[in-house]
């Protein structure tokens, strides 16, 4: 038995390895789009087990992924990537946010301040010296300064 036999008669192994690399590489992206074809390899991979050929795989693949991203990545998107209009973008989201000055904040000056592991260059918002290791609250945002207030 050659390594081509071996291949053909288990091409539901060829159709989980691609099913699990997919759901990997969807993991880089989170657009839902690549989830699509890896459930269309997923379902391959359980119907490649009732014998058909290689071709009716290929095919039931391309269907299946196609399918999917008409109606399952819709819905995914929805669910997970709500476009509210009141949706903060990442940066946004730091405002209200508490944190400590990593580095004292001087006086009508710039400091750092470690906010959920990230360090942010910061300024007082009334001027004043925020010595290190303060808890402090982020009032805004200007590109990437914030501007934050002592607790």
């Amino acid at each position: 038995m050659g390594i081509i036999d071996y291949f053909t008669q288990n091409l539901w192994q060829f159709w989980a390895i691609m099913a699990f690399l997919l759901l990997i590489l969807e993991l880089t992206s989170g657009d839902f789009f690549i989830l699509c074809f890896a459930i269309g390899a997923a379902i391959t991979t359980l119907l490649s087990l009732t014998g058909m050929g290689f071709l009716w795989q290929l095919l039931l693949f391309a269907v299946l992924s196609v399918l999917c991203l008409f109606f399952v990545r819709p819905v995914m998107l929805r669910y997970f990537h709500r476009n509210d209009p009141d949706r903060k973008s990442n940066a946004d989201a730091l405002i209200g946010q508490e944190g400590r000055v990593s580095e004292t904040i001087v006086a009508d000056g710039y400091g750092r301040v470690a906010i959920d592991g990230d360090d942010w260059k910061a300024v007082s918002a009334d001027g004043r010296e925020i010595a290190k290791g303060s808890k402090v609250r982020v009032v805004s945002r200007d590109s990437i300064i914030i501007t934050v207030e002592k607790e």
